[in-house]
């Protein structure tokens, strides 16, 4: 993926042109601009999550992507979902400091990024989780 990029909406395109519908993000290494970071700030007593319940934490300065996995699946919508979560490490005065959490839009390329994907040959299905209302793997 070349420098200048979406990160999620690059690997969102990349799937979607080439009828990828069953996945696993094996690897994904090179470099990043800008971070955006999601986590769960607090575990909600209903559910779905909402973004009050997330910290999105952004990080604008160059870093090394040092993970990504997830997994790409068929929605029962017709729709393709991917899932990922990320690290990334960054220089802060003398020290190197390594965050991550799920692959959010707006995560920026910068010189180049690489990433694997494991396709599958069995089709897997996302849909909405009942109990937590958000796409999931559908395991029946």
């Amino acid at each position: 993926i070349p420098k200048g990029m979406d990160l999620r909406r690059a690997i969102q395109e990349s799937v979607e042109q080439n009828n990828i519908d069953s996945a696993v993000i094996l690897s994904g290494i090179g470099a990043l601009k800008r971070g955006v970071f999601r986590n769960l700030r607090v575990e909600p007593d209903k559910y779905p999550v909402t973004d009050q319940d997330r910290l999105y934490w952004v990080v604008e300065k160059p870093l090394e992507l040092v993970s990504l996995t997830g997994w790409v699946a068929h929605r029962t919508d017709g729709k393709t979902e991917v899932h990922a979560h990320f690290a990334a490490s960054y220089v802060e005065g003398n020290t190197v400091r390594t965050v991550g959490g799920h692959l959010t839009e707006g995560t920026e390329t910068s010189i180049k990024v690489i990433v694997t994907l494991g396709i599958l040959k069995e089709r897997q299905k996302a849909a909405v989780d009942p109990v937590h209302q958000q796409w999931d793997l559908d395991l029946e």
